[in-house]
């Protein structure tokens, strides 16, 4: 059943590569998963482009566990030297966009979920959502699903990782930060240059290191990444806007950054949102366990996933290699789906 199922498995992820889904047009690979289920007697839901089923035996009793993964893609950047809609197997490597990031996880948690559907007496109950909106953190993905789905007790978010643990991935703020002066003629000096406000609170943004250091994740990271000031060579600039990209570690809650960012800086600091927390899971939790006893490694994530919008512990594990993520002629190996769906279920097998 395995083999016949990764076959298809593969099969999907070729049929997905050939349809645009860029986040928020995510419709025609929706389509293709209700197609999944539909062909498996699956019975699945909808809600916009998000598509979940929970396993036949649900038992309200017991625990639940969510397998997910999304189906939208970013845009092909410039670099392509392929079509990155046209799916082509070459030297063991699919290539098109979205495979590795995230449809070759998407499909072997569908193939994985699948093998478990039609099974009896399962220790814990199984519900998965092939989400949209990923790429985008948009309102429609994953997180709007925790209110119609069953409450989930920890999740399994399938994202590359050469299916090595990711127990914890680090949160995410970006901040929009406006320093303040007074306008005036540049050669005559008078007035208070915006600009040379901004550089003494990006020099603390560039400097300051924040006293907890996780053990998995590291330092709290923050990089200021666009600024913009001035219009004209002779008038000092009132205001200076700038961009700054903050990456939160299990230390931390964003709200416990941000204050300590505002507390710090003249400027005006606005999160552009503070939803996005760290995620964690301990080591000890049987699902890290199970992972651990099959030959697999832990780590922290330094990428972002819709692990950001789950209240539960949340483990990171998947097929591919982030590193290959929104890159020109992206790919993912035949044999690292092959081997994806093998471990996802000896792993589950552990628990169940």
């Amino acid at each position: 059943m395995i083999d016949i199922l990764t076959t298809e498995a593969i099969d999907l992820l070729k049929n997905l590569i050939s349809k645009q889904s860029f986040s928020g047009e995510e419709n025609e690979t929706a389509l293709l998963i209700m197609q999944w289920f539909s062909s498996h007697d699956i019975k699945f839901e909808s809600d916009k482009h998000n598509v979940w089923a929970k396993n036949k035996y649900f038992d309200t009793s017991k625990k639940t566990i969510l397998l997910n993964s999304h189906h939208d893609t970013v845009k092909p950047n410039k670099g392509y030297t392929r079509d990155p809609l046209k799916p082509e197997v070459i030297d063991g490597k699919l290539y098109g966009l979205g495979s590795n990031d995230a449809g070759g996880c998407l499909v072997s948690l569908l193939a994985t979920f699948t093998y478990f559907y039609n099974k009896e007496n399962l220790k814990y109950n199984f519900v998965i959502v092939a989400s949209a909106e990923e790429e985008n953190s948009g309102p429609n993905g994953l997180n709007s699903m925790l209110k119609i789905i069953p409450r989930i007790d920890f999740a399994i978010v399938g994202e590359p990782t050469l299916m090595q643990l990711a127990i914890a991935e680090k949160g995410l703020m970006v901040l929009n930060c406006e320093a303040r002066g007074t306008a005036g003629h540049a050669a005559h000096g008078i007035g208070d240059n915006a600009i040379y406000n901004a550089i003494a609170d990006i020099n603390w943004f560039q400097n300051f290191e924040f006293p907890k250091v996780s053990e998995t994740l590291g330092k709290v990271k923050m990089t200021v990444t666009q600024i913009e000031a001035g219009h004209q060579h002779n008038v000092i600039p009132a205001s200076c806007k700038y961009v700054v990209d903050v990456r939160v570690t299990d230390s931390y809650s964003n709200q416990e950054v941000f204050d300590i960012i505002n507390s710090n800086v003249t400027s005006e600091v606005c999160p552009r949102s503070i939803r996005l927390n760290s995620s964690f899971i301990p080591k000890n939790h049987p699902i890290v366990e199970a992972g651990i006893k099959l030959g697999r490694e832990t780590y922290g994530s330094p990428t972002l996933s819709d692990q950001a919008v789950l209240s539960c512990p949340s483990l990171k594990l998947g097929p591919g290699q982030s590193l290959r993520s929104h890159t020109a002629d992206e790919f993912i190996y035949i044999q690292e789906i092959k081997e994806g769906i093998d471990l996802y279920i000896k792993i589950l097998n552990e628990i169940i």
